[in-house]
């Protein structure tokens, strides 16, 4: 897929974006949950190789290219790895599915009721590595914890600025201020959230594009404007630690949304599982959320 069969793809795709994407420090209860055990690895490279090896089953699996699935967001050891003697991009590709990059670098102190994402030391050159690679885009991620307005517009403000680095780079950035699902104040947030944003897509240049991953909305049909908005490719939604029957329940709620889970899609493989099985849960999961998804 070139550029622009990839942007189609996202911008009309019946299916969802898989979030293949955790990294260091989630990297261990990931594997933990997937039946592998800390006494089973040691180090990182091992530790690495081991959650790769997990992510290249998912990608292989004969469900995972059934169509329903649209895009997958990659750590970037996944993405400098291989998938049945490809590059991880160039697999995905070849199964009609569009590849993201995850670029932040984590996440700082909360402050005025947010976590802003850390300062960026090598972003230019992963940018530059993910174009070479042939990705599509790129996914980063900041945290609300309270309907702080200052805070807010503050992770908006940074969320967008890096997001016109990304633009300038030749790639699609997945904007992505998660408000926290256990905030007491999530509606009020919610709606200062909306409002930032649509304040600076509207500043967006003519011609430019950002994606938007979010939180399901404790108010149902709240993003519309987003979807429908001509600078947003796509609105996907994250889990948020919701179960996977919770999610999908919340996100058919939302008319244009689409799934960008993690959890929710990989709760329940095993690594002891036989092929068949793992296929089978699988690709129970996908069904489940491409169907919320539509």
């Amino acid at each position: 897929m070139n550029t622009q069969e990839m942007t189609t793809r996202i911008a009309t795709g019946q299916g969802f974006i898989a979030a293949l994407d955790q990294s260091g420090g989630s990297t261990p209860k990931a594997l933990r949950g997937y039946g592998v055990e800390d006494s089973e690895w040691s180090g990182d490279d091992e530790m690495f190789a081991q959650i790769h090896a997990m992510r290249a089953r998912v990608i292989t699996s004969p469900c995972f290219g059934s169509g329903k699935v649209i895009g997958a967001i990659l750590f970037e050891k996944t993405m400098d790895g291989e998938v049945d003697g490809k590059p991880t991009a160039d697999a995905l590709k070849a199964r009609g599915i569009v590849p993201f990059i995850k670029v932040d670098e984590g996440l700082a102190d909360e402050a005025d009721g947010v976590q802003l994402m850390k300062p960026m030391t090598r972003l230019d050159a992963l940018l530059e590595k993910s174009v070479a690679n042939g990705m599509f885009g790129t996914k980063m991620r900041s945290v609300i914890k309270a309907a702080n307005p200052e805070g807010i517009a503050a992770v908006v403000a940074q969320q967008f600025e890096v997001g016109a680095q990304i633009i300038a780079a030749g790639l699609m950035p997945i904007i992505e201020p998660e408000y926290d699902i256990t905030a007491a104040d999530r509606v009020a947030g919610e709606d200062i959230l909306l409002a930032e944003i649509m304040k600076h897509l509207d500043a967006l240049a003519e011609g430019s594009q950002v994606m938007l991953k979010l939180s399901i909305p404790a108010t149902a049909g709240l993003y519309t404007p987003l979807v429908s908005h001509p600078k947003v490719l796509r609105v996907v939604a994250l889990s948020g630690g919701f179960s996977t029957d919770d999610a999908c329940a919340r996100l058919a709620q939302n008319p244009g949304m689409i799934a960008s889970f993690s959890r929710g899609l990989l709760q329940d493989l095993r690594k002891t599982q036989s092929d068949e099985e793992f296929d089978a849960v699988l690709g129970k999961a996908i069904d489940q959320i491409a169907s919320a998804s539509v």
